[in-house]
């Protein structure tokens, strides 16, 4: 489609700001989302300084009240929502170095209220304004389904976040998949090797609308699969 509408939430930095870049220059009408206003309000500032259309809303995603008044201002801007990205997350504490025996019950709470219950509210908050050939993503990554150690309440959130989408793509006509663009050196995965945001934003770009569905519905799609399309 060479012009769309999409709303991405955890777009004030990371993985969620390069995707909100790289869908407004394919072409995307955008919503983005995030719990951090001044960032938020600099990348979508970013995105209309450049010719684009771009509109802050500030929502955590962990109240579903919030989650709903974003998705009613995404209708109200947009009308239809072509693209979703579930990307707002958290990493409480250093990456890597939170094993699960020491994790603390309020933090073990916070990644799942935010991690996979803010992911689960975004896509049911969604889906009555989801086009008929809508797709959604949400990002995930290896501790998801391998266990890593020191990854703790992190790695069970996102493989909850997976397994969110997988129920989705089952229940929904409209594509629902994962995406896993490897090591990302964010503030949030606090890594120093790895991936620039903006090295793996156009992945999310192939995965929402150039991947076949049937590639990207109830499965995880990474570089390989984005590389071996587009070579």
């Amino acid at each position: 489609m060479s012009e769309f509408n999409a709303l991405v939430t955890g777009a004030s930095r990371g993985i969620g700001a390069a995707v909100a870049r790289e869908f407004a220059a394919a072409g995307g009408n955008l919503v983005l989302a995030a719990r951090t206003e001044d960032s938020l309000t600099a990348v979508a500032a970013e995105i209309t300084d450049g010719g684009g259309t771009a509109i802050p809303v500030a929502v955590d995603v962990r109240e579903e009240a919030a989650v709903r008044s974003l998705v009613d201002a995404t209708a109200e801007a947009l009308g239809t929502i072509d693209v979703l990205v579930a990307c707002a997350g958290i990493y409480s504490g250093e990456s890597g170095h939170t094993p699960l025996p020491e994790e603390r019950y309020e933090s073990f709470d916070d990644h799942m209220s935010t991690n996979a219950r803010g992911v689960f509210a975004t896509i049911r908050e969604a889906a009555p304004h989801l086009t008929p050939e809508a797709r959604v993503l949400v990002p995930s990554g290896i501790p998801a389904r391998q266990a890593t150690p020191g990854t703790g309440a992190y790695a069970v959130s996102k493989a909850a976040a997976e397994a969110v989408a997988r129920g989705f793509a089952a229940d929904l006509e409209q594509v629902v998949g994962v995406v896993d663009p490897g090591q990302v050196i964010t503030e949030l995965s606090g890594k120093e090797t790895g991936r620039e945001p903006d090295e793996v934003a156009p992945l999310f770009v192939w995965a929402a609308l150039e991947a076949p569905a049937e590639t990207v519905d109830g499965e995880v799609v990474g570089l390989r699969e984005w590389r071996q399309a587009t070579r």
